[in-house]
């Protein structure tokens, strides 16, 4: 039987505190908030992170454990079968790249304001073909300092490149902040942040991100949220303090108008699954939640895909064949898998399926 791979926990750096709910779902960790606020699942994606003394080695990349005991990089295995592990119609359009990042992240501060280039100024910029379209599907919040949950998202008053870098060079992050949308948010929100579009994910948000495969950040923040001054390179992504504002999109919209254009809705697609996004929405992947009360049969359509577990605790089955699974797992299931069924042996299971990009 070939069935899904379950990943290594995968805790990666960032320059933001956070990190406390997903021990908690995974009622694993110390429970403190840290600068390991992520877990890249299924990662074939490196970190950009700064050097320092208890970096691993290839931080970013996602491991599963072989049956002899040892740990093997996702990248790796597929790397050296990757028609059996992406199908022939993937490697053909996007070679031997899984093509989607996923991310149990939270957040116990505010993020740095940031940006992340559309495909065309990936390609122009940085040579790459993946951009860094992104989503967030809120799965847990916290109130921080009597603060409710939130993000900011996009510019709600006009601006141009000269007035947001002269905004930048004096560091002025709080007029930045009045120039975008400040929105609440709770459990079962889902957006969709296009590259180009700025943003900054909150204090007190727990959330699965879905985004292109890179870590291309541009932050208009010299600073962390504690004053630490970080290193250039966190800015500007090696382009310099002025080639950087070629990522952002300079468009002013009303909340009306942001909401119907990011913010979306869940549709059903049969008793036990609900579509989150879709290719119509962005072609760059696509979410699916099933939610699991007894046992599902999984339906499979040839594509690779990640698997994140978000609730519940269960196994999955097949043949006598059997992989225990609960809330924090992660799996990546190759596209040339076997029919398998998802058993609840608890609370209700709930799977979130992220797909690459549209073929």
């Amino acid at each position: 039987m070939i069935l899904p791979l379950k990943m290594k926990e995968n805790r990666v750096w960032r320059l933001y505190y956070g990190g406390k709910l997903i021990d908690e779902m995974r009622k694993s960790g110390s429970g403190e908030d840290a600068n390991f606020p992520e877990d890249w699942l299924a990662s074939v994606v490196v970190a950009d992170n700064p050097d320092r003394a208890d970096r691993p080695e290839k931080e970013g990349l996602s491991r599963i454990e072989t049956a002899d005991g040892k740990l093997l990089y996702l990248k790796d295995l597929i790397d050296s079968d990757p028609v059996t592990h992406l199908g022939k119609e993937h490697l053909e359009k996007f070679g031997a790249n899984f093509g989607v990042l996923t991310k149990f992240l939270d957040s116990a501060e505010r993020l740095p304001i940031q940006v992340h280039p559309t495909k065309d100024a990936a390609k122009r910029l940085f040579g790459s073909d993946y951009g860094k379209t992104e989503s967030w599907y809120i799965l847990n919040s916290r109130v921080i300092d009597g603060e409710e949950p939130y993000i900011l998202l996009g510019f709600k008053r006009p601006v141009t490149r000269e007035k947001w870098k002269k905004l930048f060079d004096k560091q002025d992050i709080a007029e930045m902040q009045e120039y975008m949308h400040k929105i609440p948010v709770k459990k079962g929100d889902v957006f969709l942040i296009t590259g180009g579009t700025p943003h900054a994910i909150g204090s007190g948000c727990m959330l699965l991100e879905v985004q292109e495969p890179t870590d291309y950040t541009i932050s208009v923040e010299k600073c962390d949220m504690r004053g630490t001054l970080m290193p250039d390179h966190l800015c500007h992504m090696g382009l310099g303090f002025d080639k950087m504002f070629e990522c952002f999109t300079y468009e002013a919209l009303s909340l009306d108008e942001l909401m119907n254009r990011y913010y979306l809705k869940a549709k059903t697609l049969d008793e036990a699954r609900e579509s989150l996004i879709t290719y119509d929405d962005t072609p760059c992947f696509a979410l699916n939640r099933i939610t699991v009360k007894n046992e599902h049969t999984r339906i499979l359509n040839g594509r690779a895909c990640c698997l994140a577990v978000a609730k519940g605790e269960g196994k999955i089955t097949a043949n006598g064949e059997e992989i225990e699974i609960k809330a924090g797992d992660c799996l990546f299931e190759p596209a040339n898998a076997d029919e398998y069924k998802f058993i609840c042996t608890g609370e209700a299971l709930e799977i979130l399926e992220c797909m690459p990009p549209k073929i």
